[in-house]
């Protein structure tokens, strides 16, 4: 059963009542008594699960993997090679010490 709004237009009091679909509206104001309810529309309650069981995660869907390898149906990067006529880099190192005599 649903919750609706009313509105006195005689007294502009506000309320709400708690009835049935199938129900009339109200018509009385139940503060001053007179014939000038209104119903109001309203955005209305979000459904409220009550009990056990009703959990945020019970109907999500589990999150992809994670993986470092392009998707499925990506071409793979080739690797890098030098421009022609451009000589090849050599790897770094460190440089050569001189050995220290035993002292």
């Amino acid at each position: 059963m649903p919750t609706y709004d009313y509105a006195c237009r005689a007294c502009q009091h506000r309320f709400e009542a708690f009835h049935a679909m199938t129900e009339p509206a109200l018509r009385r104001c139940p503060d001053c008594g007179a014939d000038a309810l209104e119903r109001l529309i309203g955005a209305g309650a979000g459904i409220l699960f009550k009990g056990s069981g009703f959990y945020e995660t019970d109907y999500k869907r589990p999150a992809a993997p994670k993986s470092d390898a392009p998707p499925a149906g990506t071409p793979a990067k080739p690797a890098a090679t030098p421009a022609p006529g451009t000589p090849a880099k050599a790897p770094d190192r460190a440089p050569a010490r001189p050995d220290k005599p035993a002292g």
